[in-house]
């Protein structure tokens, strides 16, 4: 008997900003970050978010370290049912709302690295409308890694508009390679009973495996 597929609960999330604060903590013998995000509660004013300093944060929560993720822009076009992973709390970052969404299995290495998968536990789908163009990270393997999100932290300048070209600026490891293309099929990305894996570029922007 075939599973009826998600349900998209809400459309034009392409472009929507959006901010998160990664508490990174020590637990067992490896290290876990618990993600608090603006998804869905504001658009993480920029003169807001230049306020936030990791260091105090860090010092607030507790954390061995935080991260300032963001601020970002979906390159997703829905969003259906979340189920939330951990208790949703809710905390105020300097007047910006957020709410803990997710947490990442970061290993026995906290450090950030690009084109390094991590594994997040977020409990969400992804929707990506058939006719629209996806840029996806591709690996020796041939294991496609779609762009979830792009991020203007790093560079400011980014915008959806320069994405087609960003294979250019990247310093891809070995075998790796770049890739645009127009999908002919909705592409739906359903992570509510797996774990996703995910991973950045140098740039910060974030890949979703589909599968």
């Amino acid at each position: 008997m075939t599973s009826e597929p998600p349900t998209r609960l809400i459309s034009d999330m392409r472009g929507v900003r959006y901010g998160e604060v990664l508490a990174v903590y020590q637990r067992g013998t490896g290290f876990e970050a618990e993600v608090f995000g603006t998804q869905m509660l504001n658009d993480c004013p920029q003169e807001l978010w230049e306020t936030l300093d990791a260091s105090t944060i860090a010092s607030e929560m507790g954390a061995l370290v935080v991260k300032l993720n963001g601020p970002r822009y979906w390159m997703l076009d829905g969003l259906g049912q979340k189920v939330a992973p951990v208790d949703p709390i809710m905390r105020e970052f300097n007047g910006i709302m957020m709410r803990r969404i997710a947490t990442v299995d970061l290993g026995h290495n906290p450090i950030q690295q690009p084109y390094l998968e991590r594994y997040v536990n977020r409990g969400a789908v992804f929707f990506f409308d058939a006719g629209a163009p996806i840029y996806e990270l591709v690996n020796p393997d041939g294991l496609a890694y779609v762009l979830q999100a792009y991020c203007v932290g790093v560079d400011p300048s980014l915008s959806e508009t320069s994405l087609a070209a960003l294979g250019d600026r990247l310093a891809l490891p070995p075998g790796w390679s770049f890739r645009t293309r127009i999908l002919n099929h909705e592409m739906i990305i359903d992570t509510t009973t797996t774990i996703a894996t995910v991973l950045q570029d140098e740039l910060e922007n974030s890949y979703t495996l589909p599968r």
